[in-house]
């Protein structure tokens, strides 16, 4: 095994050394011409520190290690320095993301991502046995049962996540404005995204979409339930928690809502990787739209706030996205390994990145309940008296039909936003009323002076 370990490397260094030009999409020619020969020398000595380096960790390492554990943890180290979302995929990890593409798993509903070198969730997918359980947008894990997340990977500690359902996983969490840490035990489940939700907004002609997470179907159902609605003055569309998904429909849902122009750029090193996504018409591209967004808002929900945005054809609302605006490629390296490669990253109609930047809103709005006025009591004093008086009436009536008169409860319908429902969510009160705005400033442009 040792001597065959070493006849691989050597053939690996050989072949790179050889035809690395190749590994770019150049002929050898062609490397030759755009390459100085200094580059050549330089990568031969490189080749061979590495070869030195592996030998002496083989040779004087306290735990014996074969040739083939070293190359492996070679490449791993490489994969993993390059950034957060890069790694290499032994057969362990190539048949976990098989599973997790193509099979049916157990799991708690969190996406996660690594933020300032933090192991963060991103979001808590809607109803699911994290979002029910109580952890939020920016919590840090930091241990997933007994195991530490510090120097952590994505992929090993979404596998330690994910299990069988009805079985418990522990987390420990890091949350800010807490003065310890938070444990969450919580039961696996298998999950199930009910990604799109389109109601009407009470008292109004105004529809709110809640996009949960860009699956196959979202861009269709959207359309479909906005459809259902028929006339429509404005939209709220809720892109908070939205961790991304499927990058063609972020492209299509932002195409009903803008007429042309780019939407989203895509740009690597090779000539393959570079895509420009484009408009093609917009079946609500008249209709004032304000999107919601929050920390759990990443990627492809970046990119469709973000190319509202500099079309001018949304107002953002909320705090500061994410911030993952990288592209990730599965290279199979042979039948049970493969590479997980970042190999461009998006870029906005206005040339701007979204990568560890991520969308500002236009107008920041931290969450909560909205205000309201408890006190009613406000009279005028030409009334006074006769508004005493009619409390005083008011006081005398039977108890009975008090009871009776007690006002309806709040509707619970759901096909509707209802206004308890507002006033429990500052934020979308505050999208609703941006909408309101746009209606008024609308009549005035339409009531110009004679």
């Amino acid at each position: 095994m040792m001597n065959k370990s070493r006849v691989v490397l050597a053939g690996i260094i050989a072949s790179l050394l050889i035809s690395s030009a190749l590994f770019v999409g150049l002929s050898a020619d062609e490397a030759k011409k755009s390459k100085p020969k200094v580059q050549e020398v330089n990568k031969v000595e490189s080749f061979k520190k590495l070869r030195r380096v592996m030998g002496i960790v083989e040779e004087y390492y306290v735990d014996e290690l074969s040739f083939d554990e070293i190359v492996d943890k070679a490449i791993d180290g490489l994969l993993s320095n390059l950034d957060a979302h890069s790694n290499y995929l032994n057969k362990k990890k190539f048949d976990d993301l098989r599973a997790n593409t193509d099979g049916e798993f157990g799991g708690i509903g969190i996406t996660v991502g690594l933020k300032d070198g933090a192991l963060t969730i991103i979001a808590p997918v809607d109803d699911t046995p994290g979002d029910k359980a109580g952890l939020k947008s920016g919590d840090v894990i930091i241990k997933v049962n007994d195991q530490s997340t510090i120097d952590m990977n994505i992929d090993d500690a979404v596998n330690l996540m994910r299990g069988a359902p009805k079985t418990k996983v522990e987390l420990t969490i890091v949350r800010k404005g807490e003065s310890k840490p938070l444990v969450f035990n919580i039961v696996r489940d298998i999950i199930k995204i009910d990604s799109v939700k389109v109601r009407k907004i009470e008292d109004s002609n105004f529809a709110y979409v809640r996009v949960a997470s860009f699956d196959k179907n979202v861009t269709r159902n959207v359309a479909s339930g906005l459809k259902q609605l028929g006339k429509i003055d404005g939209i709220v569309l809720d892109l908070r928690n939205n961790p991304g998904g499927v990058l063609d429909q972020a492209v299509d849902l932002s195409r009903l809502f803008i007429k042309s122009g780019v939407i989203v750029s895509q740009k690597g090193r090779t000539k393959q990787e570079n895509i420009e996504y484009k408009a093609k018409g917009a079946s609500y591209g008249d209709v004032p739209v304000v999107v919601l967004i929050n920390g759990g808002s990443a990627s492809a929900s970046e990119i469709v706030a973000g190319a509202l945005q500099d079309h001018k054809r949304a107002v953002l609302i909320g705090e500061q996205t994410f911030g993952k605006g990288s592209v990730q490629t599965v290279m199979q390296l042979d039948q049970d390994e493969g590479l997980k490669l970042t190999t461009a990253k998006y870029y906005l109609p206005s040339g701007r990145t979204i990568q560890a930047v991520g969308v500002t809103p236009d107008i920041v709005v931290y969450p909560g309940a909205a205000p309201e006025n408890e006190n009613s009591f406000s009279i005028k004093e030409s009334d006074l008296k006769r508004h005493l008086q009619g409390e005083l009436d008011k006081a005398n009536v039977d108890k009975t039909n008090q009871q009776a008169n007690k006002p309806e409860a709040p509707k619970d319908d759901k096909k509707l936003v209802t206004q308890s429902m507002i006033y429990q969510d500052i934020q979308l009160k505050s999208a609703i009323d941006v909408l309101k705005a746009w209606g008024v400033i609308g009549t005035f442009g339409t009531n110009k002076a004679k």
